[in-house]
């Protein structure tokens, strides 16, 4: 996927999880809106070089988005909607072998997927998880508590439980990582619930990404450990 009218800027401040102030090159204050609701703290630091959106619907309270972060040399893409269009460009692409007839926001039962497409003859279902946090070459997810994908989790260990095939999709928004991991210190839940569903035959992925200032693309598969660490 591409950005278009992307400008550079430096993070300032952010007093809530939706804004963040930032300054121009120009030297000009503005408003933006966050496009990740994570906490992102080992990101958002002051003075932290930052790429904006400039957007202009005039219906909008500010006309930037917040797109993605330099941490030291790498570029971090920080847009919570991106992986979802990513990950759709992938698997339309053969990314999952055998794959078809593919449909974003898939319902089954209580559960909404990120994801339906037939596999082997069988429906099939895949939640994506963006992941921004990196700890010395490590992926972390999530970086907050997360209640909403602990229930993904349980939807998708019962599908497989019932023989449908079913995916966790976790795209990493960076280069440079090597693992990624449950965040056992964030949200214990998460990681008991990602084994649970592993070992109930959910598959798991993951992937890094190319991130420029003005795309994302999948990248490399990354090993994932589920052990505590």
């Amino acid at each position: 996927m591409t950005y278009e009218n992307i400008v550079p800027a430096r993070f300032l401040d952010r007093p809530n999880r939706f804004i963040a102030h930032a300054r121009l090159e120009s030297g000009e204050a503005v408003t933006v809106h966050v496009k990740n609701t994570g906490r992102c703290r080992e990101l958002l630091t002051p003075e932290a070089r930052i790429l904006l959106q400039k957007c202009d619907d005039p219906s909008r309270k500010t006309g930037w988005d917040l797109i993605s972060v330099y941490k030291g040399e790498t570029l971090i893409n920080m847009d919570s909607t991106a992986p979802n269009r990513v990950i759709g460009e992938w698997l339309r692409s053969g990314g999952i072998p055998g794959a078809g007839e593919i449909r974003p926001e898939v319902t089954r039962g209580d559960s909404r997927f990120d994801f339906g497409f037939s596999l082997e003859g069988r429906p099939a279902f895949a939640e994506v998880k963006g992941v921004t946090l990196e700890e010395e070459g490590v992926a972390r997810f999530p970086d907050a508590p997360s209640e909403r994908a602990v229930k993904h989790l349980k939807g998708l260990k019962q599908a497989a439980e019932e023989g449908y095939p079913a995916y966790v999709i976790f795209l990493i928004q960076m280069k440079g990582v090597y693992l990624l991991q449950p965040n056992w210190r964030t949200h214990e839940a998460f990681g008991l619930a990602l084994k649970e569903a592993a070992e109930a035959g959910v598959r798991l992925l993951a992937l890094d990404a190319v991130v420029t200032e003005t795309s994302l693309t999948a990248g490399d598969p990354v090993p994932i450990s589920l052990e505590r660490g």
